[in-house]
């Protein structure tokens, strides 16, 4: 499956068995899928794909979000934006990397790509690289070391 950077897809169990005890947003089923996941590709390896989770209780993330804005200058947590006409938090801080072989299937609305703004992809993407730039300088937003996640990836 060839994967396009700035779409929407869904994560395999598996991973999820690879990466038990890193408290990730698991899977959940009702009849539908989710979370479903923003995807974009490693700035320095092309097997790495990055993986942002959405999430409509955007109440609750607004409210994270505004109280951390209190203490800091920068909040890197979360963007939030329309998907499907709808507002939703895109979750930075529980951001991680997998490959193609991790991917299940791509997130569609009536057989047509989900597609966001170029505008809300960019800063999603910003938000993103600086959540990295911050972990590689030691200071992890997410809840797991992203790093380590990204060096066993790349071991297999």
């Amino acid at each position: 499956m060839k994967v396009e950077s700035g779409k929407f897809y869904f994560i395999k169990d598996k991973f999820f068995d690879v990466f038990k005890g890193y408290k990730l947003m698991e899977n959940k089923e009702n009849g539908n899928k989710r979370p479903c996941y923003f995807c974009f590709n490693d700035s320095e390896n092309e097997e790495i794909i990055w993986f942002v989770p959405i999430s409509s209780k955007v109440d609750k993330y607004k409210k994270i979000y505004e109280s951390k804005k209190k203490t800091r200058k920068r909040v890197y947590n979360f963007v939030f934006g329309k998907v499907l006409g709808k507002e939703k938090a895109f979750l930075i801080q529980n951001i991680f990397p997998t490959t193609e072989e991790y991917i299940e299937s791509k997130y569609k609305n009536k057989e047509q790509d989900v597609e966001i703004t170029e505008s809300l992809k960019e800063e999603i993407i910003e938000t993103s690289m600086n959540v990295i730039k911050l972990a590689k300088k030691g200071f992890n937003i997410p809840f797991y070391d992203i790093l380590e996640m990204k060096n066993i990836l790349l071991e297999k």
